[in-house]
C-alpha cells in the first residue's frame, strides 16, 4: 500500500483526508504541524506527502516543503492549501512542489493527482473512463458528455451532479 504524509493543521480536516485516503487503499500518517509533520518525515520516509496548509504552527508549510526538498529530491510533495494567489502558487512549486491543489477541493481529484505522482492507475473496481449513461457517453475525468459526435464539455459541478446521479442510479 502506498504511504502518504498528510500534514494539516485543522484535524477535523486532517482526519477527514485521512480517512477518505484509507478507505481508498492508502496508508496515511497524519501530523498535526509541519515540525511533527518533518519529523514524521524523516522517521519514515513516505512516498507522497500532502502539505494540506501553508500556515501552519511551529514551521510553514513553505519551509517545510523546501527542507524535505533538500533531504529527498525525489519525494513527490502536493500542497493542498487556500493560498491560491499567483505568487503562492508560483513560491509553492519554485520550492520543489509537485502539485498545487487549492481548498475547496475534491477529494477525487487528490486522490487522482496522488496516483499520477505515485505512477499508479486507479483501482479497476472505481469508473475510470468513459459511463455508459443511456445513449451517452460520460467522461467523468475530462469532465465530457458525449452523444454521437456531438460532444460538451462540462464545468466541475456539473460533473460531478452527474457522477454523483450515476452512482445513485435507480
Amino acid at each position: 500500500m502506498p504511504s502518504i504524509l498528510l500534514i494539516e493543521d485543522e484535524p477535523a480536516l486532517g482526519m477527514i483526508v485521512k480517512d477518505s485516503l484509507e478507505v481508498r487503499g492508502f496508508t496515511v500518517r497524519y501530523a498535526a504541524d509541519g515540525q511533527e509533520g518533518l519529523e514524521l518525515f524523516r522517521e519514515q520516509c513516505p512516498d507522497v506527502v500532502v502539505v494540506a496548509d501553508v500556515m501552519m504552527p511551529r514551521l510553514d508549510g513553505f519551509s517545510l516543503a523546501e527542507i524535505i526538498r533538500r533531504d529527498n529530491p525525489a519525494v513527490p510533495i502536493i500542497f493542498l492549501t487556500a493560498r491560491s494567489q499567483p505568487a503562492d502558487v508560483v513560491r509553492g512549486f519554485e520550492l520543489g512542489a509537485n502539485d498545487y491543489l487549492k481548498k475547496p477541493f475534491s477529494m477525487d481529484e487528490l486522490i487522482v493527482r496522488i496516483r499520477a505522482r505515485l505512477g499508479t492507475p486507479a483501482p479497476a473496481a472505481a469508473p475510470a473512463g468513459l459511463l455508459g449513461i443511456g445513449r451517452y457517453q460520460f467522461d467523468y475525468p475530462k469532465q465530457r458528455l458525449r452523444l454521437g459526435l456531438h460532444e460538451e464539455e462540462l464545468t466541475h459541478r456539473e460533473a460531478e451532479l452527474l457522477k454523483h446521479l450515476y452512482n445513485q442510479r435507480n
